[in-house]
């Protein structure tokens, strides 16, 4: 019995101000990348943090045990990109041993891939999504400046290593690569893989700049409903996409809509930056600084008092079209 109880005062600390679960830590290991997606970074951007600004791997460890034992129960490593923090796989297999942690998944371009899938795979990651905007090698190195062929190859290495499900994220561009959509959904359908379309975001200037390709994904919809038969489906998950089936296959599309239906009313994540700050929404500046605490020597249930108080700084809800200007950051900085 007093488990139980214990276990409602955990969940009940964890609400923000709107009466939302928060279950869910976006964890950035880096703000580095080996690609430049034009959406995230500029061209030639060098201007990322030191690694000792970086919290090391026995802070983030501490950070998501002390989430675990306020109910988070899901954590996605991300970045920048996440594998390019060399000895990744040793802290996620840290990371999946933590009591309390039942869903530790990966958001990555799969450009290393290729050598780290069964690695990964054996440290306790169960679920990946990959950066994937286009299937044309050209196209591939003009949005991010990589080659697709190692993309293609971690994809495959994902495949043959038994990660399941692998979702391939897609944000949709006016004039970029909207013209692909039927071909990643002919690719996904081939490859078991699930496919997500995502409108694109106003972050920092280049998101900015992105907005001007910006599609309503109710168009890219109503696109595919014309050739193929849906059926309303869900997939395991804390994320927002909004999923539905091809009739006949066993391909699932999700659908990510920030801009045209928002679903800040569900949201139950936050995201740790890899310099230890808490940001409570991806579209507003709202912030808590972690790293000059951990630094400073504060206990775990002092630890446990600042994280309430940072969720008790959760926005209602993003202003991407109200305030485009707000969000200066780049999505690396925050964590995707």
């Amino acid at each position: 019995m007093l488990a139980i109880i214990n276990l409602v005062i955990l969940v009940i600390m964890l609400k923000d101000p709107f009466g939302r679960s928060i279950d869910y830590v976006r964890l950035s290991v880096t703000d580095q990348c080996d690609l430049r997606c034009s959406y995230c970074l500029p061209k030639g951007f060098k201007d990322f943090q030191e690694p000792d600004e970086w919290l090391s791997f026995d802070e983030v460890e501490r950070v998501i045990r002390v989430f675990s034992e306020l109910g988070t129960r899901r954590i996605r490593l991300t970045g920048g990109e996440p594998l390019v923090r060399k000895g990744f796989e040793q802290l996620a297999a840290r990371l999946a041993a933590l009591p309390g942690i039942n869903d530790l998944s990966l958001s990555t371009n799969a450009t290393r891939l290729e050598k780290l899938a069964q690695p990964l795979k054996q440290a306790g990651i169960s679920r990946i999504n990959v950066s994937l905007d286009t299937l044309q090698a050209e196209r591939y190195k003009s949005i991010t400046s990589g080659k697709l062929d190692k993309t293609l190859a971690g994809l495959m290495a994902a495949k043959q290593a038994g990660f399941f499900p692998i979702k391939i994220n897609m944000v949709v561009m006016k004039g970029v690569n909207e013209d692909e959509v039927e071909d990643m959904v002919r690719f996904c359908i081939e490859h078991d893989f699930t496919l997500r379309f995502i409108e694109t975001m106003p972050m920092g200037d280049t998101g900015r700049e992105a907005a001007n390709h910006y599609v309503d994904l109710h168009e890219i919809q109503q696109q595919l409903a014309a050739k193929y038969e849906f059926i309303d489906s869900v997939m395991h998950g804390a994320g927002p996409a909004r999923y539905v089936r091809i009739a006949g296959t066993e391909l699932r599309i999700g659908f990510i809509t920030p801009m045209s239906q928002h679903f800040c009313e569900t949201c139950n994540r936050v995201r740790l930056s890899a310099d230890g700050t808490l940001y409570m929404c991806l579209g507003q500046d709202h912030s808590y600084a972690l790293r000059p605490l951990l630094r400073d020597g504060i206990s775990d249930e002092e630890l446990k008092q600042h994280i309430i108080k940072a969720i008790g700084l959760k926005p209602e809800k993003h202003e991407f079209r109200e305030n485009p200007q707000q969000v200066v950051r780049f999505m690396s900085m925050t964590g995707g």
